[in-house]
């Protein structure tokens, strides 16, 4: 039988790691804890921020603009933030420690110059797919398990677009870590929580 799970690993960059670029405190703690994890699932996708140089969610492509401050981008308002995870810099790259030589699909977002995307399924304008919910489907998976980074910004923006694309879905908190700006961390859980996305441990998970 088919499984119908997977385990989407979200953003386990070096710039999200302690040192780098948009660091999440603890990031690089949940390394192996994400490795274990991800030793149980047979179907599992790693994402991976990959901007371009000059990517207008970057501070410094807005003269006068200071990180974190947001700016009326054509999809609606936008965080500004330090430069990262620029594509093909070591600061873009997988943490050392990350250990997942089964991942079937290393999915790459973000990469469009106009626009983020802090979602795995969907960009921040809420039209564009990335593609991951095709993938999913043609291989029959109708659930899945999200872990990573930020719970606040990717991993929950990711589990709420998979809501929105008719899977079931848990994030596995003790595999996250967040960024927590101005209440950020509070209204992530708020937003899963109202899209029916399940906050679990490890040891709730079936299998």
């Amino acid at each position: 039988m088919r499984d119908s799970r997977a385990l989407l690993v979200v953003d386990m960059q070096n710039d999200f790691m302690p040192g780098g670029a948009l660091a999440v405190r603890g990031g690089d703690e949940i390394v192996g804890t994400v490795n274990r994890l991800a030793g149980r699932f047979a179907n599992v996708v790693l994402t991976q921020d990959w901007h371009c140089p000059g990517h207008t969610s970057f501070a410094s492509s807005h003269p006068g603009a200071t990180i974190y401050d947001t700016f009326d981008a054509y999809y609606g308002p936008q965080i500004l933030w330090p430069d990262h995870c620029v594509m093909g810099t070591h600061g873009a790259g997988f943490h050392a420690g990350l250990d997942i030589p089964h991942a079937g699909l290393i999915l790459r977002k973000g990469y469009h110059a106009a626009v983020d995307s802090y979602s795995a399924f969907l960009e921040a304008d809420r039209e564009t797919r990335t593609g991951l919910d095709g993938w999913l489907a043609s291989r029959g998976i109708t659930e899945v398990v999200v872990c990573g980074l930020a719970t606040d910004f990717c991993v929950g923006w990711t589990a709420c677009d998979a809501r929105h694309f008719g899977l079931a879905v848990s994030v596995v908190d003790e595999a996250c870590r967040g960024i927590d700006l101005d209440g950020s961390l509070a209204r992530a859980h708020r937003n899963m929580d109202i899209a029916g996305v399940d906050i679990v441990t490890i040891a709730q998970l079936a299998g």
